[in-house]
């Protein structure tokens, strides 16, 4: 007995086991069945976009409401930061841990008459942001007495000048921190157009883009940015308004 090399459907027809399954398909009567048009590569094309768009949507949350690189662009700051050099600014944390004496940050440096609530005329979006150091909180009473800096009527020890005095930029010699506001200046005194100067002030917290807390480029500078304290700083009697 011979062996049929196809096999026997219900309706008495044979399927050729044997049949190339790349050639075109047929039903019972012969006619031609064309095969499905694959679209795998318009599917990943799809995923490619909808991963690229995600990306996209990701950095600019994390940009907007955790973290943003910036360009050290300034002298101000030296040594503790020299032109050129990258950090990473933390915009998340400051909505629950206020900004405090010696935290590192960016603003932008705009000028509000009274209120910080008061509107600026200035295009914030073609500014240039600063770095400085924060020196006076609300409330604090800062005075530049013989090259030193007083806090609250304490002299504050500050490592990071390296024993370069601090001189006024202007005729004030006092300032009182305004609720709001903070007192800042940069590291590299003799270079630093700050809070000392009228042209800058106290400048408003809203004005303050973030902390920044990480050195990470050139890679051979990687590192935290410490914050040193002033124990001896009594806390501030009260802010004017």
């Amino acid at each position: 007995m011979t062996t049929d090399p196809g096999r026997a459907g219900e309706d008495g027809h044979v399927a050729d086991s044997s049949r190339d399954p790349d050639a075109p398909a047929t039903d019972k009567d012969g006619h031609y069945t064309p095969k499905a048009v694959s679209r795998r590569p318009l599917g990943c094309l799809i995923e490619i976009v909808e991963t690229l768009l995600l990306t996209i949507v990701i950095f600019w949350v994390i940009q907007t409401f955790v973290a943003q690189p910036f360009r050290v662009e300034q002298e101000s700051m030296r040594p503790t930061l020299e032109p050129d050099q990258y950090v990473l600014v933390d915009k998340l944390t400051p909505h629950w841990d206020s900004y405090s004496r010696g935290d590192v940050v960016v603003f932008n440096p705009v000028i509000r008459e009274g209120s910080c609530s008061n509107p600026t005329t200035d295009d914030v979006g073609a500014i240039t942001p600063y770095i400085k150091r924060v020196i006076g909180e609300p409330g604090d009473t800062v005075e530049l007495l013989d090259g030193d800096v007083y806090v609250n009527g304490v002299m504050i020890d500050e490592l990071y000048i390296h024993g370069v005095p601090t001189q006024p930029l202007s005729i004030e010699e006092a300032w009182t921190v305004a609720e709001g506001r903070l007192f800042v200046m940069g590291d590299n005194r003799d270079n630093s157009t700050d809070s000392r100067s009228d042209s800058i002030g106290e400048i408003c917290v809203n004005d303050v883009v973030g902390r920044a807390w990480l050195r990470y480029w050139p890679f051979n500078t990687l590192g935290i940015l410490q914050t040193p304290t002033y124990p001896d700083v009594p806390p501030a009697t009260g802010a004017t308004q």
